[in-house]
């Protein structure tokens, strides 16, 4: 494991800057979610919008990745490429995941968004799923370990019938889109276990999965989806450790939580 970096106050208010902007884009984007619209006119929406912001959207040619929005619908886990030909149906869901970079520190966020009415079981995967993101984030506390997250996430997902992808992770984020330490979703024997410390930076982000929890990557080298194609949703907030708790740095102008 690489060397995990502790964030100073004035790295922290850089990572606030940032984590605004995702905020703002994230609730914007929401917005505009409905059926008939291209994840191309999102992905678009969010390139111009974080620009005019002044920032830089993290995603667009990280290892070549082409937009700035990952933005993967129903089975589709992460790293969903936008497409003018892939229009919005009724009833689908929608995982909208953003970075954003700024005065040289990133931030990253997500949410997954129902197509106009969804169905009730739908509507639960996503509940669930946000409540697994909080579970995580109530343990991102100084002292404890990154396997208390991770413990957090899995026991709440499990216990409600669903299953965590394994293959994906959380991660530390700072002056790069990832960092130390892994952050995964569930605990095994022979996974590192850092300690938390005040100053430490991490995107924490349950990936959810109504069925199973295998996951295959498709030809484009990007996007993942769920092996028995069932459907997957993904919260995520860029959260720094403080001496008091947690602190969420991809909330909204006004220091609240979003979503």
């Amino acid at each position: 494991m690489g060397k995990i970096v502790l964030k100073s106050r004035r790295d922290l208010d850089a990572m606030r800057k940032a984590g605004a902007v995702v905020a703002e884009v994230l609730m914007a984007l929401a917005d505009r979610v409905a059926p008939g619209v291209s994840t191309a006119d999102l992905d678009t929406l969010t390139y111009q919008m974080i620009r005019q912001r002044g920032g830089t959207p993290s995603f667009k040619g990280y290892r070549g990745y082409p937009a700035s929005l990952c933005v993967s619908i129903n089975e589709e886990v992460v790293h969903g490429i936008p497409n003018a030909g892939r229009l919005l149906r009724e009833g689908d869901i929608v995982s909208l995941d953003v970075g954003v970079r700024m005065n040289g520190y990133h931030a990253d966020a997500a949410l997954t968004v129902g197509v106009g009415k969804v169905s009730e079981s739908t509507e639960r995967l996503l509940r669930i799923t946000r409540e697994a993101l909080w579970k995580g984030i109530a343990q991102a506390r100084d002292g404890g370990r990154t396997a208390d997250i991770s413990g957090a996430i899995e026991r709440f997902v499990i216990s409600h019938g669903y299953t965590v992808v394994k293959e994906m992770v959380g991660h530390g984020v700072g002056r790069q889109l990832h960092e130390e330490p892994q952050i995964p979703n569930y605990v095994a024997p022979d996974q590192p276990n850092p300690p938390l410390r005040a100053g430490m930076t991490l995107a924490i982000e349950p990936m959810v999965n109504a069925g199973r929890s295998e996951i295959q990557l498709l030809d484009d080298k990007w996007t993942v989806v769920t092996e028995d194609r069932s459907l997957s949703a993904h919260f995520e907030h860029t959260v720094g450790i403080g001496r008091n708790g947690p602190e969420i740095l991809t909330a909204g102008a006004s220091g609240e939580p979003l979503w």
